[in-house]
């Protein structure tokens, strides 16, 4: 190609991100890749999508379906792969040079996307195969493709004026930079502080496995004594247990405060984000930007949403606020004579907790040490699929603490690969996700199979113990795990249509169903086995875990309403924002439960909603409770190993992708359309 002459051909012959050796399953020779190597990769990759986008609107021939819908979709290859590589790297293994790098890319990207979506001829060849779609006699698959097609380029303005589809480009590209730059604001602010304590009295009280972290963090950093982080594995065991309200409240307010002024604030990205994406809901039409959002959700309005909401709001706030009052209550019957404040919350609801069920973390962490979790989450997949995990160290990883698996099916085929990464540091994003490398797709009759990524910020070995998972981190490794799943059973032609390309709110289904395990006996019989005697945990213990679960079900569940709540406030509004710490005040204020404390503000580290997919989505992850609630009701009356279940929600629900409505899949699944007081009950049981 013209690019590559351009470019010199030895750079990219050499380029491992464009001509890759020989690896197991084509999977990402790591090793190779240098940050010099990206640019160059970027820009070749770039020139080939345009020269295949041009083939296609230069074609003489009459637009069909395969020479045009079919043609863009398997365009761009190359492309994808080069900013699959590095997007997901920036996330996990990032640094200055490549946070700089992606400031740089990502405005390229952002404008080839819209030369393609804003194309005129392109957009006119779209609409003649569209014009023809029922005569066209086209398969499922098909005919979702073309459909999915006609609509993404409405939605990217090619209804829009000349006028307008430049203040559309302009809107988009700024708001991709802005995306960019919160989220690594967001990093830049989590690495920027840390506690150190340097007395050993501060940290006498605490277990052994808190001060044991704290003392690695210390030395890793090359510090005396013990140190927190803003990392939820160091931050939250630190809280919980120290009685110290003075350190914890610089701690609290240190993550509360996180991006609000100072040298990484996102106070103005937030306010400059909603008002632009308000400024793209005017431009198609639309109100607000959570309208022209849901339009493709199950909810499909905003009228849906805010409702849903308010029904778990009302419904639970009372007895949230109850919870609080209860906690409070006990911490002054234990000598806490002042306001329970949201720094003092975690230590006096774990004192309070410990009391009423009779267990706490120390009790409980021996029994999750994370690679026999891994193990029994492995069991799992393989009593209700069939599938096998398989470590193969031929195949690279970025980073030391990150293992490679081969999935298999029953039968030996290769099913996928999937990546674990489970610890925290410096170079990688807070919390947990899954993701992918490469995505399914069929080609010629030859698929492709995923390779998918787990990634976390757990629990990391110390000196004196392995990984020790909390209960919540054992769940959310199942709720991860289920995402990877979902991404793994993928199956169909087009890579836009499988695995977790679905609708936000149902994404979070495969997922959140996966965390009922975290209680079931019969499944902690295999998975919570104590790292050091190898016996199974006593069924006290179990039992008490089990009870508590309904612990602060309402407070919790407020606490989840409270996010969607404030995302939708900002993606509802019909004017910009003068005072963003203002107006969230306002926006949370109906679901405060805890003391609100002046100066904080969520928004500004909120990456969900600023910097990922799920503006005007977050209340998804309450809507995929209640789809996880009723269809778990189904793996319990065939029983929670049922092969012939599993394999019903696999065939379903999992491989389905997006080729039918989501309610469509779960009602295959179900047999009923599921009900929200479902939810409610639960939580209120």
């Amino acid at each position: 190609m013209a690019a590559a002459v351009m470019m010199g051909c030895d750079s990219i012959k050499n380029n491992p991100l464009i001509n890759q050796g020989k690896t197991p399953y084509g999977t990402p020779e790591f090793s190779k890749i240098e940050l010099e190597y990206y640019m160059p990769a970027f820009d070749y990759a770039l020139a080939e999508a345009r020269a295949e986008m041009d083939a296609i609107v230069g074609n003489p021939e009459a637009p069909t379906f395969e020479n045009t819908i079919v043609a863009m979709e398997r365009s761009g290859e190359l492309l994808n792969h080069v900013s699959t590589i590095f997007f997901v790297l920036n996330g996990n293994e990032t640094s200055d040079e490549m946070q700089a790098l992606a400031l740089e890319v990502q405005p390229k990207l952002i404008a080839f996307s819209n030369d393609v979506n804003l194309n005129p001829t392109l957009w006119e060849r779209v609409k003649a195969v569209y014009e023809q779609k029922e005569s066209l006699n086209l398969n499922e698959e098909d005919a979702k493709l073309l459909e999915d097609t006609y609509k993404g380029f409405v939605r990217n303005g090619a209804n829009l004026n000349d006028e307008q589809k430049e203040e559309y480009r302009r809107i988009s590209e700024e708001l991709s930079s802005l995306s960019l730059q919160f989220e690594q604001n967001v990093l830049s602010a989590t690495n920027a502080f840390s506690l150190n304590i340097t007395d050993e009295a501060q940290v006498a009280e605490l277990p052994a496995f808190v001060r044991d972290a704290m003392a690695a963090e210390a030395k890793a950093r090359g510090e005396q004594g013990w140190t927190v982080t803003l990392q939820q594995a160091s931050m939250f065991p630190f809280m919980t247990y120290s009685s110290n309200r003075e350190l914890k409240e610089k701690v609290w307010r240190a993550s509360s405060t996180k991006c609000v002024g100072g040298e990484y604030d996102n106070l103005a990205n937030v306010k400059r984000i909603a008002e632009l994406r308000l400024q793209s809901a005017h431009l198609f039409g639309y109100d607000n930007y959570a309208d022209f959002v849901l339009e493709e959700r199950m909810a499909e309005n905003t009228k849906t949403v805010n409702d849903f909401l308010e029904e778990l709001r009302s419904a639970t706030i009372k007895y949230a606020k109850k919870d609080y009052k209860t906690v409070a209550k006990f911490a002054r019957r234990n000598g806490a004579d002042y306001e329970l404040m949201p720094w003092d919350w975690a230590y006096w609801s774990e004192k309070y907790k410990v009391a009423t069920f009779d267990y706490n973390e120390e009790d409980v962490k021996p029994y999750f040490e994370l690679e026999n979790v891994k193990k029994g989450i492995f069991t799992l997949a393989e009593r209700l699929y069939g599938i096998r995990f398989v470590e193969n160290s031929e195949i690279e990883v970025y980073h030391p603490d990150v293992k490679a698996y081969e999935v298999l099916e029953e039968n030996g085929d290769f099913l996928g690969v999937l990546y674990m990464d489970f610890f925290p540091r410096a170079t990688k994003r807070g919390g947990a996700w899954m993701t992918a490398f490469r995505e399914m797709k069929t080609v010629d009759g030859v698929e492709y199979r995923p390779f998918i990524s787990l990634c976390g910020n757990f629990t990391k070995p110390t000196e004196t113990a392995p990984s020790l998972l909390t209960f919540d981190e054992f769940e959310t490794f199942l709720h991860e795990f289920g995402h990877c799943l979902h991404g793994l059973f993928a199956e169909g032609t087009y890579e836009s249509q499988t695995g977790t390309n679905v609708y936000r709110d149902f994404v979070e289904l495969p997922s959140q169903v996966l965390e009922n395990w975290a209680v079931q006996p019969e499944f902690l019989d295999i998975v919570a086995v104590h790292y050091q005697t190898g016996e199974k945990m006593p069924e006290e213990l179990r039992n008490k875990i089990i009870a508590s679960k309904k612990y602060l079900a309402a407070y919790y569940n407020v606490r989840q309403v409270s996010f969607g709540m404030i995302d939708m406030a900002y993606h509802t509004i019909s004017e910009p924002i003068e005072d963003v710490m203002a107006f969230e005040r306002k926006a949370a204020k109906a679901t405060e439960v805890l003391p609100a404390v002046e100066g904080t503000h969520m928004g500004c580290s909120f990456s969900h909603i600023f910097a990922g997919g799920y503006a005007a989505g977050y209340y998804g992850y309450k809507w995929a409770e209640v789809l996880d609630a009723d269809a778990f009701e189904l793996f319990k009356e065939m029983g929670i190993f049922s092969r012939e279940c599993g394999n019903r929600f696999r065939e379903e629900v999992l491989s389905k992708g997006s080729i039918r409505h989501p309610m469509d899949l779960y009602v295959a699944f179900r047999g009923h359309k599921p009900e929200t007081q479902a939810l409610i009950d639960e939580i209120l049981r």
